[in-house]
Protein backbone atom coordinates (compact mmCIF):
# COMPACT_ATOMS: atom_id res chain seq x y z
CA UNK A 1 0.00 0.00 0.00
CA UNK A 2 2.88 2.35 0.70
CA UNK A 3 3.82 2.34 -3.00
CA UNK A 4 0.68 4.31 -3.89
CA UNK A 5 1.72 7.16 -1.66
CA UNK A 6 3.49 10.20 -3.11
CA UNK A 7 7.08 10.58 -1.97
CA UNK A 8 6.29 13.62 0.16
CA UNK A 9 3.92 11.46 2.26
CA UNK A 10 5.77 8.14 2.15
CA UNK A 11 9.06 9.66 3.29
CA UNK A 12 7.58 11.79 6.09
CA UNK A 13 9.10 11.02 9.47
CA UNK A 14 7.60 12.16 12.77
CA UNK A 15 9.50 14.23 15.30
CA UNK A 16 10.53 11.68 17.95
CA UNK A 17 9.30 12.18 21.52
CA UNK A 18 12.78 12.80 22.91
CA UNK A 19 13.16 15.80 20.57
CA UNK A 20 10.01 17.53 21.83
CA UNK A 21 10.17 20.74 23.86
CA UNK A 22 7.99 22.62 26.35
CA UNK A 23 5.20 24.94 25.20
CA UNK A 24 7.05 28.11 26.17
CA UNK A 25 10.09 27.16 24.07
CA UNK A 26 8.14 26.65 20.86
CA UNK A 27 4.41 27.20 20.45
CA UNK A 28 3.79 30.13 22.80
CA UNK A 29 7.00 31.87 21.78
CA UNK A 30 6.24 31.63 18.06
CA UNK A 31 2.63 32.74 18.34
CA UNK A 32 3.53 35.56 20.71
CA UNK A 33 5.88 37.00 18.08
CA UNK A 34 3.00 36.97 15.58
CA UNK A 35 0.58 38.70 17.96
CA UNK A 36 3.21 41.32 18.82
CA UNK A 37 3.60 42.20 15.13
CA UNK A 38 2.45 45.81 14.80
CA UNK A 39 0.27 45.02 11.76
CA UNK A 40 -2.03 43.04 14.05
CA UNK A 41 -2.54 45.47 16.91
CA UNK A 42 -2.31 48.87 15.21
CA UNK A 43 -5.68 48.50 13.45
CA UNK A 44 -7.67 46.91 16.28
CA UNK A 45 -9.21 50.32 17.21
CA UNK A 46 -9.86 51.57 13.65
CA UNK A 47 -13.03 49.68 12.81
CA UNK A 48 -12.41 49.58 9.08
CA UNK A 49 -13.23 53.25 8.64
CA UNK A 50 -16.45 53.29 10.69
CA UNK A 51 -17.01 56.46 12.70
CA UNK A 52 -15.46 56.07 16.14
CA UNK A 53 -13.89 52.77 15.12
CA UNK A 54 -14.31 49.81 17.46
CA UNK A 55 -14.41 52.20 20.44
CA UNK A 56 -17.68 53.81 19.33
CA UNK A 57 -19.64 51.69 21.83
CA UNK A 58 -17.09 51.91 24.63
CA UNK A 59 -14.19 49.88 25.97
CA UNK A 60 -16.36 47.13 27.45
CA UNK A 61 -17.88 46.22 24.09
CA UNK A 62 -14.53 46.44 22.31
CA UNK A 63 -12.84 44.22 24.89
CA UNK A 64 -15.72 41.73 24.70
CA UNK A 65 -15.22 41.37 20.96
CA UNK A 66 -11.45 41.06 21.41
CA UNK A 67 -11.69 38.36 24.09
CA UNK A 68 -14.32 36.42 22.14
CA UNK A 69 -12.19 36.48 19.01
CA UNK A 70 -9.08 35.39 20.93
CA UNK A 71 -10.84 32.39 22.47
CA UNK A 72 -12.35 31.38 19.12
CA UNK A 73 -8.89 31.50 17.57
CA UNK A 74 -7.51 29.18 20.24
CA UNK A 75 -10.31 26.64 20.46
CA UNK A 76 -11.53 26.51 16.86
CA UNK A 77 -8.59 27.39 14.63
CA UNK A 78 -5.46 26.32 16.50
CA UNK A 79 -6.33 23.49 18.87
CA UNK A 80 -7.11 20.64 16.43
CA UNK A 81 -4.15 21.31 14.09
CA UNK A 82 -1.95 21.54 17.18
CA UNK A 83 -3.24 18.21 18.51
CA UNK A 84 -2.79 16.56 15.11
CA UNK A 85 0.81 17.72 15.04
CA UNK A 86 1.33 16.48 18.59
CA UNK A 87 -0.20 13.04 18.06
CA UNK A 88 1.56 12.32 14.78
CA UNK A 89 4.75 14.31 14.97
CA UNK A 90 4.01 15.34 11.38
CA UNK A 91 3.58 18.78 9.75
CA UNK A 92 0.43 20.35 8.33
CA UNK A 93 0.95 19.32 4.71
CA UNK A 94 1.02 15.66 5.85
CA UNK A 95 -1.80 15.60 8.41
CA UNK A 96 -3.91 17.60 5.93
CA UNK A 97 -3.92 14.63 3.54
CA UNK A 98 -6.56 12.89 5.66
CA UNK A 99 -8.93 15.79 4.97
CA UNK A 100 -8.04 16.56 1.34
CA UNK A 101 -6.33 13.41 0.04
CA UNK A 102 -2.73 12.76 -0.94
CA UNK A 103 -3.19 14.51 -4.29
CA UNK A 104 -5.50 17.20 -3.02
CA UNK A 105 -3.25 17.83 -0.03
CA UNK A 106 -0.65 19.37 -2.32
CA UNK A 107 -3.09 22.25 -2.85
CA UNK A 108 -5.03 22.33 0.41
CA UNK A 109 -3.50 23.28 2.68
CA UNK A 110 0.10 23.16 1.39
CA UNK A 111 -0.12 25.44 -1.67
CA UNK A 112 -2.36 28.01 -0.03
CA UNK A 113 -0.11 28.11 3.03
CA UNK A 114 2.78 29.05 0.76
CA UNK A 115 0.69 31.43 -1.32
CA UNK A 116 -0.45 33.54 1.61
CA UNK A 117 3.09 33.93 2.89
CA UNK A 118 3.66 36.33 0.02
CA UNK A 119 0.63 38.32 1.13
CA UNK A 120 2.30 38.65 4.55
CA UNK A 121 5.51 39.76 2.84
CA UNK A 122 3.62 42.38 0.83
CA UNK A 123 1.82 43.70 3.92
CA UNK A 124 5.09 43.93 5.81
CA UNK A 125 6.79 45.74 2.93
CA UNK A 126 3.94 48.24 2.57
CA UNK A 127 3.82 49.31 6.21
CA UNK A 128 7.57 49.15 6.82
CA UNK A 129 8.19 51.36 3.78
CA UNK A 130 5.63 53.81 5.12
CA UNK A 131 7.34 53.83 8.52
CA UNK A 132 10.80 54.32 7.04
CA UNK A 133 9.65 57.18 4.81
CA UNK A 134 7.52 58.94 7.45
CA UNK A 135 10.35 60.92 9.12
CA UNK A 136 11.22 62.49 5.76
CA UNK A 137 7.85 62.88 4.03
CA UNK A 138 5.35 62.94 6.89
CA UNK A 139 1.81 62.03 5.87
CA UNK A 140 2.13 63.23 2.26
CA UNK A 141 1.54 60.08 0.16
CA UNK A 142 2.22 61.88 -3.12
CA UNK A 143 5.68 63.09 -2.13
CA UNK A 144 6.54 59.71 -0.61
CA UNK A 145 5.21 57.58 -3.49
CA UNK A 146 8.51 56.86 -5.24
CA UNK A 147 10.64 56.45 -2.08
CA UNK A 148 7.93 54.23 -0.61
CA UNK A 149 7.95 52.02 -3.71
CA UNK A 150 11.76 51.77 -3.74
CA UNK A 151 11.92 50.83 -0.06
CA UNK A 152 9.13 48.25 -0.48
CA UNK A 153 10.92 46.64 -3.43
CA UNK A 154 14.24 46.53 -1.58
CA UNK A 155 12.55 45.06 1.49
CA UNK A 156 10.89 42.26 -0.48
CA UNK A 157 14.03 41.38 -2.43
CA UNK A 158 16.29 41.32 0.64
CA UNK A 159 13.76 39.27 2.63
CA UNK A 160 13.46 36.80 -0.26
CA UNK A 161 17.23 36.36 -0.52
CA UNK A 162 17.76 35.86 3.20
CA UNK A 163 14.61 33.76 3.57
CA UNK A 164 15.89 31.34 0.94
CA UNK A 165 19.51 31.22 1.98
CA UNK A 166 19.94 32.30 5.58
CA UNK A 167 16.70 32.01 7.55
CA UNK A 168 18.40 29.98 10.28
CA UNK A 169 20.84 32.81 10.94
CA UNK A 170 18.04 35.36 10.96
CA UNK A 171 16.25 33.25 13.58
CA UNK A 172 19.29 33.39 15.88
CA UNK A 173 19.27 37.17 16.06
CA UNK A 174 15.47 37.56 16.05
CA UNK A 175 14.66 35.69 19.24
CA UNK A 176 14.18 38.71 21.48
CA UNK A 177 13.06 41.26 18.89
CA UNK A 178 9.32 40.79 19.72
CA UNK A 179 10.03 42.40 23.09
CA UNK A 180 10.55 45.71 21.27
CA UNK A 181 6.92 46.19 20.13
CA UNK A 182 5.76 45.10 23.59
CA UNK A 183 7.98 47.75 25.14
CA UNK A 184 6.66 50.38 22.70
CA UNK A 185 3.08 49.46 23.53
CA UNK A 186 3.79 49.74 27.25
CA UNK A 187 5.43 53.17 26.84
CA UNK A 188 2.48 54.42 24.79
CA UNK A 189 0.15 53.04 27.46
CA UNK A 190 2.04 54.87 30.21
CA UNK A 191 1.74 58.07 28.19
CA UNK A 192 -2.06 57.78 27.92
CA UNK A 193 -3.18 55.78 30.95
CA UNK A 194 -4.27 58.84 32.93
CA UNK A 195 -6.90 59.62 30.29
CA UNK A 196 -8.57 56.20 30.18
CA UNK A 197 -11.01 56.85 33.05
CA UNK A 198 -12.17 60.00 31.27
CA UNK A 199 -12.81 58.33 27.95
CA UNK A 200 -16.33 58.89 26.61
CA UNK A 201 -17.36 56.84 23.60
CA UNK A 202 -20.28 59.20 22.90
CA UNK A 203 -17.85 62.11 22.61
CA UNK A 204 -15.62 60.08 20.28
CA UNK A 205 -18.53 59.14 18.03
CA UNK A 206 -19.78 62.72 17.97
CA UNK A 207 -16.35 64.15 17.16
CA UNK A 208 -15.81 61.56 14.44
CA UNK A 209 -19.22 62.38 12.92
CA UNK A 210 -18.50 66.10 12.87
CA UNK A 211 -15.05 65.61 11.35
CA UNK A 212 -16.43 63.30 8.67
CA UNK A 213 -19.22 65.73 7.81
CA UNK A 214 -16.74 68.59 7.47
CA UNK A 215 -14.41 66.60 5.20
CA UNK A 216 -16.98 64.49 3.38
CA UNK A 217 -16.14 63.70 -0.22
CA UNK A 218 -18.38 60.68 -0.61
CA UNK A 219 -21.00 58.64 1.25
CA UNK A 220 -21.11 59.34 4.97
CA UNK A 221 -19.73 56.41 7.01
CA UNK A 222 -21.76 55.16 9.94
CA UNK A 223 -21.22 54.37 13.60
CA UNK A 224 -21.03 50.66 14.35
CA UNK A 225 -23.73 49.30 16.70
CA UNK A 226 -22.71 46.95 19.51
CA UNK A 227 -23.10 43.85 17.35
CA UNK A 228 -21.27 45.61 14.52
CA UNK A 229 -18.23 46.24 16.75
CA UNK A 230 -18.11 42.59 17.86
CA UNK A 231 -18.71 41.37 14.30
CA UNK A 232 -15.91 43.48 12.89
CA UNK A 233 -13.39 42.60 15.60
CA UNK A 234 -14.05 38.87 15.33
CA UNK A 235 -13.88 39.06 11.53
CA UNK A 236 -10.63 41.01 11.57
CA UNK A 237 -8.90 38.89 14.22
CA UNK A 238 -9.98 35.48 12.93
CA UNK A 239 -9.04 36.49 9.40
CA UNK A 240 -5.62 37.55 10.63
CA UNK A 241 -5.09 34.34 12.60
CA UNK A 242 -6.68 31.62 10.46
CA UNK A 243 -3.54 30.81 8.43
CA UNK A 244 -1.38 30.76 11.57
CA UNK A 245 -3.97 28.58 13.31
CA UNK A 246 -3.73 25.86 10.68
CA UNK A 247 0.05 26.02 11.04
CA UNK A 248 -0.44 24.87 14.63
CA UNK A 249 0.35 21.38 13.37
CA UNK A 250 3.87 22.49 12.47
CA UNK A 251 4.34 23.75 16.03
CA UNK A 252 2.42 21.01 17.80
CA UNK A 253 4.67 18.31 16.38
CA UNK A 254 7.46 19.76 18.53
CA UNK A 255 5.46 19.69 21.79
CA UNK A 256 5.54 16.98 24.45
CA UNK A 257 1.93 16.50 25.51
CA UNK A 258 -1.59 17.94 25.41
CA UNK A 259 -0.82 20.36 28.24
CA UNK A 260 1.82 21.94 26.02
CA UNK A 261 -0.73 22.34 23.23
CA UNK A 262 -3.30 23.96 25.52
CA UNK A 263 -0.89 26.25 27.33
CA UNK A 264 0.92 27.22 24.15
CA UNK A 265 -2.35 28.39 22.65
CA UNK A 266 -3.91 29.94 25.74
CA UNK A 267 -0.78 32.00 26.43
CA UNK A 268 0.75 32.52 22.99
CA UNK A 269 -2.48 32.92 21.02
CA UNK A 270 -5.35 34.07 23.23
CA UNK A 271 -3.30 35.64 26.01
CA UNK A 272 -0.91 37.73 23.92
CA UNK A 273 -3.69 38.59 21.48
CA UNK A 274 -5.77 40.06 24.32
CA UNK A 275 -2.71 41.82 25.76
CA UNK A 276 -1.58 43.56 22.56
CA UNK A 277 -5.06 44.27 21.19
CA UNK A 278 -6.22 45.46 24.61
CA UNK A 279 -3.25 47.79 25.04
CA UNK A 280 -3.92 49.23 21.60
CA UNK A 281 -7.55 49.96 22.52
CA UNK A 282 -6.58 51.53 25.85
CA UNK A 283 -3.89 53.70 24.24
CA UNK A 284 -6.34 55.14 21.69
CA UNK A 285 -9.05 55.66 24.31
CA UNK A 286 -6.64 57.42 26.65
CA UNK A 287 -5.16 59.52 23.83
CA UNK A 288 -8.62 60.75 22.79
CA UNK A 289 -9.59 61.65 26.34
CA UNK A 290 -6.36 63.64 26.72
CA UNK A 291 -6.97 65.54 23.49
CA UNK A 292 -4.03 63.91 21.69
CA UNK A 293 -6.00 62.85 18.60
CA UNK A 294 -6.28 65.57 15.98
CA UNK A 295 -8.54 63.57 13.65
CA UNK A 296 -11.01 61.26 15.45
CA UNK A 297 -11.32 59.23 12.27
CA UNK A 298 -7.60 58.34 12.32
CA UNK A 299 -7.37 55.85 15.16
CA UNK A 300 -4.48 53.65 14.04
CA UNK A 301 -2.27 53.30 17.09
CA UNK A 302 1.06 53.78 15.31
CA UNK A 303 -0.25 56.98 13.68
CA UNK A 304 -0.80 58.54 17.12
CA UNK A 305 2.72 58.05 18.43
CA UNK A 306 3.94 61.55 17.52
CA UNK A 307 1.18 63.16 19.58
CA UNK A 308 1.85 60.85 22.51
CA UNK A 309 5.66 60.74 22.75
CA UNK A 310 6.86 63.50 20.40
CA UNK A 311 8.14 63.42 16.84
CA UNK A 312 11.74 62.35 17.52
CA UNK A 313 10.83 59.43 19.75
CA UNK A 314 7.94 58.42 17.48
CA UNK A 315 10.29 58.23 14.48
CA UNK A 316 12.66 56.09 16.53
CA UNK A 317 9.76 53.79 17.45
CA UNK A 318 8.76 53.48 13.79
CA UNK A 319 12.26 52.37 12.86
CA UNK A 320 12.33 49.88 15.71
CA UNK A 321 9.00 48.41 14.60
CA UNK A 322 10.35 48.13 11.06
CA UNK A 323 13.41 46.29 12.38
CA UNK A 324 11.30 43.79 14.31
CA UNK A 325 9.26 43.05 11.19
CA UNK A 326 12.21 41.93 9.06
CA UNK A 327 12.68 38.42 10.53
CA UNK A 328 8.97 37.75 9.96
CA UNK A 329 9.40 38.69 6.30
CA UNK A 330 12.30 36.25 5.98
CA UNK A 331 10.37 33.48 7.73
CA UNK A 332 7.40 34.05 5.40
CA UNK A 333 9.68 33.43 2.42
CA UNK A 334 11.19 30.35 4.05
CA UNK A 335 7.75 28.88 4.84
CA UNK A 336 6.57 29.66 1.31
CA UNK A 337 9.62 27.98 -0.21
CA UNK A 338 9.03 24.78 1.80
CA UNK A 339 5.31 24.74 1.00
CA UNK A 340 5.83 25.34 -2.72
CA UNK A 341 8.56 22.71 -2.87
CA UNK A 342 5.99 20.19 -1.63
CA UNK A 343 3.33 21.45 -4.04
CA UNK A 344 5.55 22.03 -7.07
CA UNK A 345 8.53 19.69 -6.58
CA UNK A 346 9.77 20.05 -10.18
CA UNK A 347 9.92 23.86 -10.07
CA UNK A 348 13.02 25.54 -8.71
CA UNK A 349 12.45 27.37 -5.39
CA UNK A 350 14.24 30.35 -6.91
CA UNK A 351 11.59 30.54 -9.65
CA UNK A 352 8.59 29.95 -7.36
CA UNK A 353 9.81 32.30 -4.64
CA UNK A 354 10.86 34.87 -7.22
CA UNK A 355 7.38 34.87 -8.74
CA UNK A 356 5.78 35.13 -5.31
CA UNK A 357 8.09 37.99 -4.37
CA UNK A 358 7.00 39.89 -7.49
CA UNK A 359 3.41 39.45 -6.33
CA UNK A 360 4.38 40.80 -2.89
CA UNK A 361 6.00 43.82 -4.52
CA UNK A 362 2.85 44.44 -6.55
CA UNK A 363 0.72 44.34 -3.40
CA UNK A 364 3.02 46.76 -1.63
CA UNK A 365 3.64 49.37 -4.34
CA UNK A 366 0.00 49.56 -5.44
CA UNK A 367 -1.20 50.06 -1.86
CA UNK A 368 -3.45 46.99 -1.97
CA UNK A 369 -1.49 45.55 0.96
CA UNK A 370 -2.67 48.47 3.07
CA UNK A 371 -6.26 47.21 3.02
CA UNK A 372 -5.58 44.64 5.71
CA UNK A 373 -9.24 44.01 6.53
CA UNK A 374 -9.88 42.86 2.95
CA UNK A 375 -6.76 40.67 2.87
CA UNK A 376 -7.49 39.13 6.27
CA UNK A 377 -11.07 38.45 5.15
CA UNK A 378 -9.78 36.49 2.15
CA UNK A 379 -7.38 34.54 4.35
CA UNK A 380 -10.20 33.72 6.75
CA UNK A 381 -12.43 32.66 3.85
CA UNK A 382 -9.75 30.26 2.63
CA UNK A 383 -8.49 28.81 5.91
CA UNK A 384 -11.73 28.97 7.91
CA UNK A 385 -13.22 25.93 6.14
CA UNK A 386 -9.82 24.20 6.18
CA UNK A 387 -9.70 24.42 9.97
CA UNK A 388 -13.39 23.46 10.19
CA UNK A 389 -13.02 20.37 8.00
CA UNK A 390 -9.85 19.28 9.81
CA UNK A 391 -11.68 19.60 13.14
CA UNK A 392 -14.56 17.49 11.81
CA UNK A 393 -12.20 14.83 10.44
CA UNK A 394 -10.34 14.74 13.76
CA UNK A 395 -13.51 14.25 15.80
CA UNK A 396 -14.96 11.67 13.40
CA UNK A 397 -11.69 9.72 13.72
CA UNK A 398 -12.06 9.61 17.52
CA UNK A 399 -9.55 12.42 18.07
CA UNK A 400 -6.81 10.73 16.08
CA UNK A 401 -5.27 11.22 12.68
CA UNK A 402 -7.14 9.02 10.20
CA UNK A 403 -4.13 8.70 7.89
CA UNK A 404 -3.68 9.84 4.28
CA UNK A 405 -6.64 9.35 1.98
CA UNK A 406 -6.50 8.47 -1.68
CA UNK A 407 -6.56 11.11 -4.42
CA UNK A 408 -8.83 14.08 -3.76
CA UNK A 409 -11.08 13.51 -0.74
CA UNK A 410 -14.55 14.69 -1.90
CA UNK A 411 -15.77 15.50 1.61
CA UNK A 412 -12.85 17.85 2.17
CA UNK A 413 -12.96 19.61 -1.17
CA UNK A 414 -16.72 20.11 -1.30
CA UNK A 415 -16.83 21.41 2.27
CA UNK A 416 -13.94 23.78 1.51
CA UNK A 417 -15.56 25.17 -1.65
CA UNK A 418 -18.85 25.85 0.12
CA UNK A 419 -17.09 27.33 3.13
CA UNK A 420 -14.94 29.57 0.95
CA UNK A 421 -18.01 31.03 -0.79
CA UNK A 422 -19.57 31.79 2.58
CA UNK A 423 -16.33 33.27 3.92
CA UNK A 424 -15.88 35.45 0.84
CA UNK A 425 -19.51 36.65 0.90
CA UNK A 426 -18.55 40.30 1.36
CA UNK A 427 -16.77 40.23 -1.99
CA UNK A 428 -19.67 38.66 -3.90
CA UNK A 429 -22.54 40.67 -5.47
CA UNK A 430 -25.78 40.22 -3.57
CA UNK A 431 -24.11 38.60 -0.54
CA UNK A 432 -22.09 41.53 0.80
CA UNK A 433 -23.09 42.24 4.39
CA UNK A 434 -25.56 39.35 4.47
CA UNK A 435 -23.45 36.86 6.42
CA UNK A 436 -22.25 37.78 9.93
CA UNK A 437 -18.61 37.09 10.78
CA UNK A 438 -17.78 35.45 7.42
CA UNK A 439 -14.53 33.72 8.54
CA UNK A 440 -16.36 32.10 11.45
CA UNK A 441 -19.29 31.16 9.21
CA UNK A 442 -16.79 29.60 6.81
CA UNK A 443 -15.43 27.44 9.64
CA UNK A 444 -18.94 26.32 10.65
CA UNK A 445 -19.91 25.46 7.07
CA UNK A 446 -16.66 23.55 6.53
CA UNK A 447 -17.17 21.60 9.76
CA UNK A 448 -20.84 20.72 9.32
CA UNK A 449 -20.64 19.92 5.64
CA UNK A 450 -17.63 17.65 6.16
CA UNK A 451 -19.53 15.73 8.86
CA UNK A 452 -22.56 15.39 6.57
CA UNK A 453 -20.52 14.25 3.58
CA UNK A 454 -18.57 11.80 5.72
CA UNK A 455 -21.83 10.30 6.95
CA UNK A 456 -22.86 9.98 3.30
CA UNK A 457 -19.60 8.06 2.73
CA UNK A 458 -18.12 10.68 0.45
CA UNK A 459 -14.65 10.21 1.89
CA UNK A 460 -11.93 8.59 -0.15
CA UNK A 461 -10.26 5.50 1.28
CA UNK A 462 -7.51 5.69 3.88
CA UNK A 463 -4.61 4.05 2.09
CA UNK A 464 -1.82 3.96 4.67
CA UNK A 465 -0.04 5.72 7.45
CA UNK A 466 3.50 6.57 6.38
CA UNK A 467 4.97 6.04 9.86
CA UNK A 468 3.74 4.76 13.21
CA UNK A 469 2.05 7.33 15.41
CA UNK A 470 3.87 7.99 18.70
CA UNK A 471 0.80 8.40 20.89
CA UNK A 472 1.89 6.19 23.84
CA UNK A 473 4.71 8.63 24.64
CA UNK A 474 2.53 11.68 24.15
CA UNK A 475 -0.24 11.28 26.70
CA UNK A 476 -1.47 14.26 28.69
CA UNK A 477 0.17 14.98 32.02
CA UNK A 478 -3.08 16.20 33.50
Amino acid sequence: MASVLPDYVATAKPVPPNNRVAWYKCTAQTYASIMLWFVFWQDIPTGGGALGGTLAQGLTVAFSGLVLAALLCHFLYYLVPGLLGLKTGLPLHIVGTSTYGVRGGRLLPAFFMGLFQFAWLGINAFFVARFLCAPFYGNDPTAAAIPHALVAVAWCVLAALLGLKASRYVAKVARFLPLIPLGILLMLFVGTVDGINSFDCVQLAGAATQAAAANRLGPMPSILPIWGVVNLLVTYIIGFFAVAGAAGADLGMHNRNEDDIQLGGLVGVAGIMILTGGLSLLIVAGAFAKGLIADPNQLQTTSLMTNIVGARRANFFLYLLALTAFPGSCFSVSIAANSLKTTLPKISPILSVGTGTLASILLAVTGWAGDVLAIFSIMGACFGPICGAMAADFLLSHQKWAGPRAGFNPAGWISWAAGFVVGAANFLPGLAGQIPVPPLAAFVVGFLLYVLLAKLRLQSQVIAQPTPVNEPALTSTR
